[in-house]
């Protein structure tokens, strides 16, 4: 089972090699209610074969195309579900996610599969940086609000000792290499300095602790390089200052989590973080439905409610960010040799969802989407987009 992400959807959105099958099914994770899990499964299997039967394939075709679907069917299968399970299916692509939310049951069978229902997990599921870090013990990991995963980075050193043991080697290299030129070694200057004063011995050890950190900070840099999610500390209090001054991620937080990270389970750790960063996620969605009503509210025409304009714009990389509704459906076809939109109110055999092609479109042009509930969509709308120009 692969893992679900944003670079999974993009991949998924790619390439379509039609017929392109797309199952979603809520799940029973406990009780009696089990037992409709398999039967609900069969349910759109059968539906489908059908769908695939209505588009003239040969019906051996479609049994081989649909049997990997049907080999799930085992009881260890369905031993280990989440809430939700969704399926996709084609001649060059098969997958399945067990995911942590209920989806609607529905089988959409069309050039590319129907990803819309995901972008809601996704877009609220915001990814985040957790730094653990202890003196004794450094840690990295990369979260979402159902995950969270330790990443290894590269030449980020693990404890303060790593450092030290390192910094001593150098310097005995640069006392030699000054000995035999008759000078004096100067072997470390730091990048900051620790604002502070106490005793010798308090300074030095404040001292080889901001190296400590600078060494992570270089670390991370190279890690983090193009990357925008929030960056949350996680360590005992008298560490924040010293990590902040080393910092140079643009994203680090402010507020971090106290206390020794060693005491807490990952899953306690993710909900931690995940209480601070949460709000973070919803101020850029409500500054994009604030912009999208200012600019509908002036005529703007670079606003736009109408699913004709959006789907093109979509297909022609101009819309920067689009409101789609969760649950909700849009049938037709795009032409886009004509660049007309055909809507119809039940869906035909060769129908997509259009609101689904304007977000997977959106998506791949490096548009924000925000699969929001019906009614929080901006003024009451089926459909809102703002575009680039």
């Amino acid at each position: 089972m692969a893992l679900l992400s944003i670079d999974e959807l993009k991949t998924l959105a790619g390439n379509p090699q039609p017929p392109c099958i797309s199952l979603y099914m809520p799940m029973q994770k406990a009780g009696p209610e089990i037992r409709q899990n398999p039967i609900r499964f069969k349910n759109l299997i059968r539906e489908a074969e059908e769908r695939l039967d209505a588009l003239e394939m040969r019906h051996t075709e479609v049994l081989n195309l649909l049997q990997p679907a049907k080999e799930l069917d085992t009881t260890d299968f369905w031993e280990h579900q989440d809430y939700g399970l969704v399926i996709f299916i084609s001649p060059n692509v098969f997958r399945y996610y067990c995911l942590p939310i209920e989806f609607p049951e529905l089988v959409v069978v069309g050039e590319q599969f129907h990803l819309k229902p995901l972008l809601h997990l996704i877009n609220n599921d915001g990814s985040f940086y957790i730094l653990a870090l202890s003196q004794k013990d450094v840690r990295f990991f990369q979260g979402t609000r159902y995950s969270l995963n330790e990443v290894e980075v590269e030449n980020m050193p693990k404890s303060l000792d790593e450092v030290l043991q390192e910094d001593d080697i150098q310097k005995g290299v640069q006392h030699r290499i000054a000995t035999t030129r008759g000078g004096t070694a100067n072997p470390f200057q730091h990048p900051g300095e620790f604002h502070g004063q106490g005793s010798p011995d308090q300074d030095k050890r404040q001292e080889d602790i901001l190296q400590f950190c600078h060494a992570i900070d270089a670390a991370l840099h190279e890690k983090l390089r193009e990357e925008k999610s929030p960056l949350v500390l996680a360590g005992v209090e008298y560490l924040f200052p010293i990590y902040q001054e080393a910092n140079s991620y643009p994203h680090l937080l402010e507020e971090g989590i106290t206390g020794s990270p060693e005491m807490l389970k990952p899953e306690a750790l993710r909900d931690e973080t995940w209480q601070i960063v949460e709000p973070l996620f919803h101020e850029e969605e409500e500054a994009a439905i604030a912009l999208y009503q200012q600019l509908a509210g002036m005529g703007d025409s670079k606003a736009s409610s109408d699913i004709k304009d959006i789907v093109s714009a979509a297909y022609y990389q101009r819309v920067d960010s689009l409101f789609v509704p969760v649950g909700q459906q849009m049938w037709g076809k795009f032409n886009v040799e004509t660049m007309t939109v055909d809507l119809h109110q039940e869906a035909e055999p060769d129908d997509e969802d259009l609101l689904d092609f304007a977000a997977i479109h959106t998506l791949l042009n490096g548009g924000r989407v925000y699969a929001v509930e019906p009614e929080e969509m901006p003024n009451g709308v089926t459909a809102a987009a703002i575009f680039r120009y």
